[in-house]
C-alpha cells in the first residue's frame, strides 16, 4: 500500500515538473529573441527602417547586435520612411554615426526616405538612392488643431488651471496667442538648425550649402545626387554588393537578418489598454503636441 502511494506521489510530482518546464519554455518562446543562423562566411547585415519613426529602440537594438558581431563587417540600412518624431530620429542618427565610425553602414533608400528618414541616413558611410526615390524634405513641423468652435456648438466648456501662461499653449480648446506662436516658432527654429547641422556634419557639406535647400522641399534621388545629399544611384542589391566589397567579401554576400524580438503578450495587452485610453482622450481633445521631421 505504501509503495503504491509513493508511486502515485512520484508520478504527480513528475507531471507537475513536466508541466512547469513546458510553461517556462512557452514563456521563453513568447518573450525571448529568435537568433538568426547563417554559414558564418560572406555575410552582411540588413536593418530596415519602415514607416513613421515613432520609436528608436528596435532599430538601435538591431544595429548594436551587428556592431557586436565580429563576423559581420558591414551593414545595409534600408530606409523607407516619410519621417517622424524628432527625438527618435536623432537617436537613430547618433547610433548610425557610432556604427559608421567602427564598421561600414550603407544606406539604401526605397521609395521614400524624407525628413526624419533622411536625417538618420546622413551619417552613413555611403547612401544609395533610386533615381525616383523621394528624399530630403529638410524641415520641421508642429501641427495643432483647434476645436473651440465645435465645443461651443455642442455646449462644452474647458476650464484650465495652470502654473504659467504657456502651460496650455497649443491646447485645442483655445486659439494661439502671438506669444504662443513665437514660442513654438523658437522651438521649430532650434530643431531646424539641429537638422541642418546634422546633415552638414553627416554629409561633410558646408552648413550654408545645406541651409539653401533646407526649406522643406522634396527631391528625387537624381536631384539629391546632384546636390551631394546621396552618393550613388542604385538599388538595394547594389547597396548589398557595396557592403560586401567593403567587408572584403568576394562574390555575392549572404544577407543576414538581426534576431527578431518576439512579442511579449503581457506587455502587448497592457499597451493595448493604454492605447485605447489615449485614443479616447485624443478623440475628445485632439492629438498631443508633436514636433516632427516630416
Amino acid at each position: 500500500m505504501i509503495k503504491k502511494t509513493v508511486i502515485i506521489i512520484a508520478s504527480i510530482l513528475l507531471v507537475c515538473a513536466i508541466f512547469l518546464v513546458g510553461i517556462i519554455l512557452v514563456f521563453k518562446s513568447l518573450t525571448g529573441e529568435s537568433e538568426t543562423h547563417y554559414s558564418g562566411k560572406n555575410g552582411v547585415g540588413l536593418v530596415e527602417v519602415k514607416g513613421m519613426i515613432l520609436d528608436s529602440r528596435e532599430t538601435i537594438r538591431q544595429l548594436r547586435y551587428f556592431l557586436k558581431k565580429d563576423d559581420i563587417k558591414a551593414v545595409v540600412l534600408r530606409v523607407d520612411s516619410p519621417g517622424g518624431v524628432v527625438a527618435p530620429s536623432q537617436e537613430i542618427y547618433e547610433e548610425v554615426k557610432k556604427f559608421a565610425s567602427k564598421k561600414s553602414i550603407i544606406v539604401s533608400m526605397g521609395s521614400l526616405a524624407a525628413s526624419g528618414g533622411y536625417y538618420l541616413s546622413a551619417p552613413a558611410t555611403m547612401i544609395y538612392a533610386n533615381p525616383g526615390t523621394i528624399t530630403a524634405s529638410i524641415g520641421v513641423i508642429i501641427k495643432l488643431s483647434n476645436i473651440e468652435a465645435l465645443m461651443d456648438k455642442i455646449g462644452i466648456k474647458a476650464t484650465v488651471i495652470k502654473t504659467g501662461k504657456f502651460k496650455d499653449s497649443g491646447s485645442p480648446a483655445r486659439p494661439l496667442t502671438e506669444e504662443d506662436r513665437a514660442m513654438f516658432q523658437g522651438v521649430i527654429d532650434s530643431t531646424h538648425n539641429q537638422f541642418i547641422k546634422a546633415v552638414a556634419l553627416g554629409r561633410k557639406l558646408p552648413e550654408d550649402e545645406v541651409r539653401k535647400i533646407a526649406d522643406g522641399r522634396i527631391l528625387s534621388g537624381e536631384q539629391a545626387l546632384g546636390l551631394k545629399l546621396v552618393d550613388k544611384l542604385g538599388t538595394l542589391q547594389d547597396a548589398l554588393e557595396e557592403a560586401g566589397k567593403r567587408a572584403g567579401i568576394s562574390g555575392e554576400p549572404e544577407v543576414v537578418l538581426p534576431p527578431k524580438k518576439k512579442v511579449n503578450y503581457l506587455d502587448l495587452l497592457s499597451e493595448g489598454v493604454e492605447e485605447k485610453f489615449d485614443g479616447a482622450l485624443n478623440k475628445v481633445m485632439g492629438k498631443g503636441l508633436q514636433v516632427t521631421y516630416e
